[in-house]
């Protein structure tokens, strides 16, 4: 393995991606989109049944969505642009709706809300438990006084984060939520993340991005921040440097050796 060593003490701000890698709710949100995409596009298929059409419109594919649909057009993204995301890649169109649309609804923000239901459903059944190679780090640079915050494109990215037991590392949380208040655009725009970078009183440049999926290492590179980690959770390591990574690791272990602050 490449040399992955980072002297910790140069930068003035670490800025965690949450979902995939704090926690590894990044397969709860997989399996979330899944059920929510592969019932409507059922719900799809059997509607043109029911009106005695013998498959899809030309332009549109009905086919299941898989895990390759995720990493493509939904991962990293806020859950409304990830779903146009996806549907556009299948050629349906649905009316955009709004965010408080009920998530029977048959809109872009309807299905959003959909998934969410589901995402929470399974987040309060079963917890999350954050990957042990996270927390370590997040401990050392605590340690070492290094401010940290969490920029996720989840609206439940509070929730996460108390659930996980990290409240405390991270006083600030820059969520989908925050982000619409305050106009910022999601990933692969860097807005959020340099607005992170504000909040903790630095520059773009002096501050360290932690992102698993493609549109978030691409916004660590958008907004020139000094150190762009990709974090190998199955987007693949050539796709991660391709976006922009600096370097990829597989875990955040691979890096608490230099979390003291030195190489």
């Amino acid at each position: 393995m490449a040399d992955v060593r980072v002297d910790w003490s140069r930068w003035k701000a670490v800025l965690f991606d949450l979902d995939g890698v704090v926690t590894p709710t990044a397969e709860v949100h997989m399996h979330a989109w899944a059920e929510m995409f592969n019932a409507f596009l059922d719900a799809q298929a059997a509607a043109l049944q029911d009106v005695g059409r013998v498959g899809a419109p030309e332009g549109v594919d009905l086919a299941p969505y898989t895990d390759q649909d995720y990493f493509a057009y939904v991962d990293g993204k806020p859950r409304y642009d990830g779903v146009r995301s996806f549907l556009a890649s299948r050629g349906i169109v649905l009316p955009e709706g709004l965010p408080d649309d009920p998530p029977t609804a048959a809109t872009v923000c309807g299905l959003g809300n959909r998934k969410n239901e589901v995402f929470t459903a399974i987040l309060g059944r079963d917890g999350v438990a954050p990957y042990p190679g996270s927390v370590a780090l997040i401990a050392q640079l605590h340690a070492a006084g290094t401010p940290m915050a969490v920029v996720s494109s989840s609206r439940n990215a509070p929730a996460v984060v108390q659930a996980a037991g990290l409240a405390s590392y991270f006083p600030l949380i820059v969520h989908g939520g925050l982000a619409a208040e305050l106009g910022l655009p999601g990933k692969p725009a860097p807005d959020t993340f340099s607005y992170a970078a504000t909040q903790l009183g630095t520059t773009d440049a002096e501050a360290v991005v932690l992102e698993d999926a493609v549109s978030g290492v691409a916004a660590g590179r958008a907004g020139a921040f000094g150190l762009v980690v990709g974090v190998d959770r199955g987007a693949g390591a050539e796709a991660l440097l391709a976006a922009g990574a600096d370097l990829v690791v597989g875990d955040l272990a691979e890096l608490v050796d230099a979390a003291g602050g030195h190489e």
